[in-house]
């Protein structure tokens, strides 16, 4: 079962919602929330954003192709990541964009803080920029009250997302293609690299979570309501309590937009169980951002 929780219960510390994302976490790894500070509204401008792009001519998306780029920012064709080298190369495209830093920061010069490319389309960035903090904003609101569940303090990851490396996805898989075949996915198989997912969908069926004991199950959240899981980064830092889930998109009859944000720790955050060697998050980032975006496979 995948809980259901308020977000303003755990914003109060009420201790059923506690207990609940406890239970997610440390469980199957996936829950959905609901009244959170982004509506319901807000939430279907930027899918409706999203849409009118990926429905946009194709000169418009390949000019910003960040195949061209060598960094994971602007528009990814199907085909162009890979999350499951068993798997063939996933149907969906995508549209990606992240944390910027001022050119003379130190940390200025790693990939995962590349310039972000944006379509000529003034409203495209202000509804996409306006929308990536209001759910940084969300994101860090819910890892308070995971520390919090957890029996840490509330304030325990603050320090470590002053540069986070979260990336905003739009996310477009159309059906199912009639050439599909046993390996090819909408997204494959796969556990996210990061921290924590705040997932915002258009309510259509899709994302499948593997079950602990085998089998998968489904699970959607209409706009205004938000899937959340959790990282590699956040089961390494947490000594194995949080869980990386297995989950997948195969693909049905129907087109699906969705918006993912990997809310994702700076780079030089430690996040290594305690007394282990330190793995600092950009490291692990970026090594897998190397492993699965295709235009970067062949780079390493």
């Amino acid at each position: 079962m995948i809980p259901r929780i308020d977000a303003a219960q755990l914003a109060r510390g009420e201790a059923a919602s506690l207990e609940a994302l406890r239970e997610a976490a440390t469980g199957v790894g996936f829950a959905t929330v609901f009244n959170t500070a982004l509506d319901a509204q807000h939430v279907r401008d930027v899918l409706e954003t999203y849409r009118k792009f990926f429905k946009g001519t194709d000169a418009d998306k390949a000019a910003l192709d960040m195949a061209r780029t060598g960094a994971n920012r602007g528009w990814g064709a199907a085909g162009s990541e890979q999350v499951d080298l068993d798997a063939n190369p996933d149907f969906k495209q995508f549209f990606d964009v992240g944390f910027e830093l001022p050119s003379h920061h130190p940390l200025s010069d790693k990939t995962v803080y590349a310039p972000n490319q944006w379509p000529q389309d003034v409203a495209f960035r202000a509804t996409i920029s306006g929308y990536y903090t209001a759910a940084c904003d969300v994101s860090l609101a819910l890892l308070r009250a995971i520390a919090r569940c957890l029996g840490a303090d509330p304030g325990y990851f603050d320090a470590a997302f002053q540069t986070p490396m979260a990336l905003l996805r739009g996310n477009f898989y159309p059906s199912r293609p009639a050439w599909a075949g046993a390996r090819d996915f909408g997204i494959a198989t796969h556990t996210d690299y990061g921290c924590l997912t705040l997932l915002a969908t258009d309510g259509s069926p899709g994302l499948e979570v593997r079950k602990r004991g085998g089998g998968w199950i489904p699970v959607s959240a209409p706009p205004g309501e938000f899937v959340i899981n959790f990282g590699e980064m956040l089961e390494f830092w947490t000594e194995g309590q949080v869980k990386a889930t297995p989950h997948r998109v195969v693909g049905g009859d129907a087109e699906r937009i969705s918006v993912p944000l990997f809310f994702n720790p700076s780079y030089d955050t430690n996040v290594a169980p305690a007394g282990q060697p330190a793995i600092l998050a950009g490291d692990h980032l970026s090594a897998r951002y190397n492993e699965t975006y295709v235009h970067l496979q062949s780079k390493t």
